[in-house]
């Protein structure tokens, strides 16, 4: 049996998929990227006036997708805690993976769970981070 889980909390995803499903004690989290859930707007971004980004502030995306994430495992009734794999794609490694990597110490402390991180060229949506997670909860 699988269920759909779908949050007002969480920014609405940008296509036709769950913020996340469960599958028996697993719990399977959509990409979640870091624009807030009321505006969508992109924490640190600086746009131009054609509205290209200029600039961005990777810890501010940092801890907007980790609040986002959380809200998504509340949702589905689990904790920051159940998280077992965090997948995470960064679009500037050179640039933000020191600053990422902090506030990942910071807001994971205590939480064992397996991580990778990889870099890739762009997302769907001016970000510059997304988080991809599993989490494990009790049946």
């Amino acid at each position: 049996m699988s269920d759909p889980i779908r949050t007002d909390k969480a920014p609405r995803p940008v296509g036709a998929y769950p913020h996340a499903r469960r599958v028996g004690n697993l719990l399977f989290l959509s990409g979640v990227g870091p624009r807030r859930p009321l505006d969508d707007a992109v924490p640190g971004n600086v746009l131009d006036d054609k509205g290209r980004v200029v600039e961005h502030d990777i810890e501010a995306q940092c801890r907007q997708v980790f609040a986002n994430v959380r809200a998504v495992l509340e949702a589905s009734g689990a904790r920051w805690q159940d998280l077992v794999d965090v997948t995470v794609f960064l679009t500037d490694m050179e640039g933000d993976f020191k600053t990422y990597n902090r506030v990942y110490a910071e807001c994971f402390e205590g939480i064992d769970c397996c991580r990778t991180t990889v870099g890739i060229d762009s997302l769907p949506t001016p970000i510059h981070i997304e988080l991809k997670c599993v989490a494990a909860l009790d049946v």
